[in-house]
């Protein structure tokens, strides 16, 4: 919305609201989701976004300025609507959500307990195949450490060969105690599976299990004379007590709990989380969140814990955490589903429980400043980057803005730009621009960079003291200064079309360069023979990176544009079905496949479509 008249069409879908449990997605004027919410009443909770902008927080107004339109789900309880809710925050990374640091899928340790020789590994992808999962871990490094330790501890294989029982001889992790052999037979199948069995309980916490179970089989082989077996148990054994003795002992009784800290700074958060099983703290990990300005901790907590027990393979009869949580019986409702049973989340007020959690935030402290580091050590080198273009290039001052342009078409058809910013040597995604080329017919390159230029600094032109977006703004920023670097990704040829297009409108002063994408050569106007960066250098890097991210978000664009055509020429070619349909049928089915798929009664239930359209629509596509 440009400014906080709700236009007719969203009175409308606010009139439709039901009131019932569900989730809401808010999309801008690109279709991007930039927002999801959830709602015991879909009707009361997203009518009140387009209510009287007094008294809302910055955050929220900012929101409500860029919703263009809306969908939403409705579900059978508020405990579906919380877990809804994270698995499309996690696929859609919206702008205005808090949300866990990167769109990866965490990594786990799968026991393929199907498989009559299980090995233990790393995955990032949970399959309903009656495997055993533990995680998710917040890093590899996390996961990998887990995975050496247990390595360490238990005999497993962690070969993948088709065990046979023939192999003429084992390998070395035979001999060094990493493996009890199954390929040559040198254990039965209950021996190996028993290995297993000791594996997963030690994951799940219960050592003290583990421990008395091999202490019997220890007394059991001394009894029987074996010696050799014997010494290996205890060997084993001593090495499991030793990893228990080094785990902080966390209560006096017996617990299963998970216990939380947070420490924040700016738009940064990070969760720390101590896994509690019977009197040992057996795990640790810390997540880093962003998005959080504004938000209270109450809302952190809540969207932290719905993302991460979205996926969590284990939930424990009991949470503790620094602040009580936004909806708490919501939240111990969605717990308990993916329990079983009851969960319960509590604020401790003293004791052990209550020490858990202040250890838990002085760590997470510890961990945002360790992250603080490193990401003043990222900014140190950025500025020696800069400094190195600087001379490197012979520029008047430090390019503190930087932009790179790209283009991409294939053979001429669906041809875009973009243009990408970094800011003192970091990107700046919310001042990125994508554009759909015009005036330029096939594929002409060199044409396209004049359009391209001519739009993105024809305000600068009419001296204007920044460039005002030309295209749609970003909640990040509705002006656009002017940069202290143009790099366009390309030869002499690009960059002769870009610095023409730039000396018509009077902005030859802006220090502007081409880079040749075989030799990274950099190509300046008017000298014959390029700059080589040198090899290895900060500068060669960002220019690179700044190459690469042009590179990516004009591909993106691309591929949108082209799939976008093809719905097209698709569903135009269909006599009755006008835009305004064209668009219903997309926001229900979501593609042109889901279309040809759907029945003919689910197409005829769109809005605007009777039954002889919907059949005129499945006869054209």
């Amino acid at each position: 919305m440009a400014s906080s008249t709700v236009s007719e069409k969203l009175r409308t879908q606010l009139k439709a609201l039901p009131a019932r449990p569900g989730v809401y997605l808010m999309r801008n004027a690109e279709g991007e989701v930039i927002y999801v919410g959830k709602a015991a009443r879909l009707k009361d909770r997203v009518r009140s976004y387009f209510g009287s902008p007094h008294g809302m927080e910055p955050k929220t107004r900012a929101l409500r300025e860029q919703v263009e339109d809306f969908e939403y789900i409705v579900v059978a309880n508020p405990g579906e609507a919380l877990l809804l809710e994270a698995t499309l925050i996690k696929r859609h990374q919206p702008f205005f959500n808090i949300r866990l640091k990167d769109d990866k899928r965490y990594p786990y340790l799968k026991i393929d307990v199907q498989n009559p020789w299980p090995r233990v590994y790393i995955t990032r992808r949970i399959e309903k195949d009656g495997a055993r999962y533990f995680g998710p871990y917040a890093s590899a490094g996390s996961v990998r450490a887990t995975l050496d330790l247990v390595k360490k501890l238990f005999p497993w294989r962690s070969c993948t060969r088709e065990i046979t029982g023939t192999d003429p001889r084992p390998c070395l992790d035979y001999y060094i105690k990493r493996c009890i052999a199954p390929c040559t037979a040198y254990c039965t199948p209950a021996e190996y599976a028993e290995v297993i069995e000791q594996v997963i309980l030690f994951l799940e916490g219960k050592s003290d299990h583990v421990l008395r179970r091999l202490q019997h089989q220890m007394e059991e082989a001394a009894e029987r004379m074996d010696f050799e077996r014997a010494a290996l148990l205890r060997d084993q054994l001593r090495a499991i007590e030793r990893t228990v003795e080094r785990q902080l002992v966390a209560t006096i009784k017996k617990e299963e709990l998970d216990a939380f800290g947070l420490a924040r700074d700016g738009d940064r958060a990070c969760v720390q989380v101590y896994f509690i099983r019977g009197t040992q703290m057996i795990g640790r990990d810390n997540f880093v969140l962003e998005g959080v300005t504004d938000a209270p901790d109450s809302a952190v907590l809540t969207s932290f814990l719905q993302q991460y027990y979205e996926s969590a393979q284990y939930v424990p009869r009991l949470v503790v955490v620094p602040a009580p949580p936004e909806g708490a019986e919501e939240i111990e409702e969605m717990l308990a589903q993916r329990r079983g049973a009851g969960v319960e989340v509590r604020v401790p007020e003293r004791g052990e429980k209550r020490r858990l959690v202040a250890m838990a935030n002085d760590n997470a402290r510890e961990a945002l400043e360790q992250m603080q580091v490193k990401w003043q050590a990222d900014t140190s080198r950025t500025a020696r980057a800069l400094d190195q273009l600087r001379e490197e290039l012979a520029l008047p001052a430090l390019p503190h803005r930087i932009e790179c342009y790209d283009n991409s078409n294939i053979q001429g058809t669906s041809a875009v730009s973009s243009m990408v910013v970094f800011v003192d040597g970091r990107p700046e995604p919310g001042q990125y621009r994508r554009f759909r080329v015009r005036t330029v017919a096939g594929a002409d390159d060199f044409a396209t960079m004049r359009e391209i230029m001519k739009r993105r600094f024809k305000h600068a032109a009419e001296g204007a003291p920044g460039a005002p977006a030309t295209e749609e703004p970003s909640p990040a920023a509705d002006m656009w200064d002017l940069p202290g670097l143009v790099i366009i990704d390309g030869g002499k040829g690009q960059l002769n079309a870009a610095t023409g297009a730039m000396r018509e409108l009077g902005v030859h002063s802006i220090p502007t360069v081409g880079l040749a994408k075989r030799f990274e050569e950099v190509f300046v106007p008017d000298e014959d023979e390029p700059i080589i960066l040198p090899r290895g250098s900060e500068a060669l890097y960002l220019v690179q990176r700044l190459r690469d991210e042009a590179h990516r978000f004009a591909i993106t664009y691309h591929r949108q544009v082209r799939a976008k055509a093809a719905v097209q020429s698709a569903l135009d070619a269909i006599p009755g079905v006008g835009p305004k349909r064209k668009k219903a049928l997309l926001r229900k089915f979501g593609s042109v496949k889901a279309i040809r798929e759907a029945e003919v009664e689910e197409i005829a239930s769109t809005l605007g479509f009777t039954r002889a359209l919907a059949e005129k629509v499945k006869e054209g596509i």
